[in-house]
């Protein structure tokens, strides 16, 4: 990741930030998403907060007074989009048009809602092109390292 893709708005899915969490079985994609979710100005959502809270209680057994550190530290370190009408219908056309299911659709609708530029995902179509403004890229794939 070069310093140009650092200032680029962001946005990761809910698995990046669980893998970035919690200690998984996969410490290469744990020591990526950490490391993603450390050094980049990523933006989440509500819905994105929401579905890492409640994996967090039913996988890891956060207690609430965690949870509420945690969404202390989201609101305070991230830009925050809220999920409004404007985000479900554009999510609506969004499924329709690119097949996503329907939380991956809030979910992408959010980030462009936000003004991301990247939507970084393992389980979304890596490369797709999403209204040529975001760009889906699967963080933990292998990719070429630029030329200087």
């Amino acid at each position: 990741m070069d310093a140009t893709e650092r200032k680029v708005p962001a946005f990761a899915d809910t698995n990046v930030w669980l893998y970035a969490l919690l200690a998984t079985q996969d410490a290469q994609k744990s020591a990526q998403a950490n490391a993603l979710v450390r050094n980049l100005p990523l933006m989440v959502s509500t819905q994105l907060i929401n579905e890492v809270c409640v994996n967090l209680i039913r996988k890891a057994g956060f207690s609430e007074t965690r949870i509420q550190e945690l969404l202390a530290a989201f609101y305070a370190r991230h830009v925050v989009i809220a999920l409004d009408q404007a985000v479900l219908l554009r999510a609506s056309h969004l499924r329709a048009r690119y097949q996503f299911s329907f939380w991956d659709g809030v979910m992408v609708a959010s980030a462009l809602a936000g003004g991301a530029r990247v939507f970084y995902s393992e389980d979304l179509h890596d490369g797709l092109m999403v209204e040529s403004a975001l760009r889906i890229e699967n963080p933990f794939r292998s990719r070429p390292v630029p030329a200087s």
